[in-house]
């Protein structure tokens, strides 16, 4: 192959369903879309994580100046979502994601960050005058997400992220605390149920034969 050839797409093959040559053409350019985003998303995320370690690293402390530091961090996140048209749930996600493991790389206590972050992200959405229900739901998926990711205890970070957002909904408005309570115990729902599913099944003792 010319090295000075352009890459072809990546193509798709029909494995489980016919495609017809429409439907080709359009998953072939889907699928460089989609790795553009995939490559966004990596961005956003690797930017989040040096930003936070970095502001840490300086003199600010996880405990006493996280919230402080997430909650700019959002708002200069979602300021630049709305400059450049990006939907503020990638943003917001991928931001948090980012300081929780940003707070990680400096040692910091991980439920500590995640009460930070919630709180820090509410805050700040309520600064700019976003959605704070969005904000809260997407900035606890990526508190989550970056949990998974490092081994950290999922369930656990769910139930204390979630009470820090209800708390934290509590002093916004009333209507805020509605939709994020709702938030919170669907999230939770949804937590329990998968961690169950991951639980070892106990195995079932027969029954001794009756004389």
């Amino acid at each position: 192959m010319d090295p000075m050839e352009p890459e072809k797409p990546q193509a798709i093959t029909a494995n489980k369903y016919p495609i017809g040559g429409v439907g080709s053409a359009l998953g072939e350019g889907l699928v460089e879309t989609l790795k553009g985003v995939s490559e966004i998303e990596a961005e956003i995320v690797r930017l989040a994580r040096n930003t936070t370690s970095t502001a840490l690293s300086a003199g600010a402390s996880a405990a006493s100046d996280g919230t402080s530091v997430a909650r700019d961090m959002i708002k200069g996140a979602l300021a630049a979502s709305q400059i450049v048209g990006t939907d503020i749930a990638i943003t917001t996600k991928n931001v948090a994601k980012g300081i929780i493991m940003g707070t990680g790389d400096v040692g910091a206590d991980l439920m500590t960050a995640a009460r930070t972050t919630i709180k820090g992200a509410m805050e700040g959405a309520t600064d700019i005058g976003a959605d704070v229900g969005t904000v809260a739901q997407q900035t606890i998926e990526g508190i989550l997400e970056a949990t998974r990711e490092i081994g950290g205890n999922v369930e656990e970070v769910a139930r204390v992220v979630t009470e820090s957002a209800v708390e934290s909904a509590g002093s916004i408005s009333g209507t805020v605390a509605g939709t994020v309570r709702k938030l919170a115990v669907g999230i939770l729902e949804g937590i329990k149920v998968m961690v169950e599913a991951t639980l070892p099944k106990p195995r079932s003792v027969p029954e001794s034969p009756k004389e």
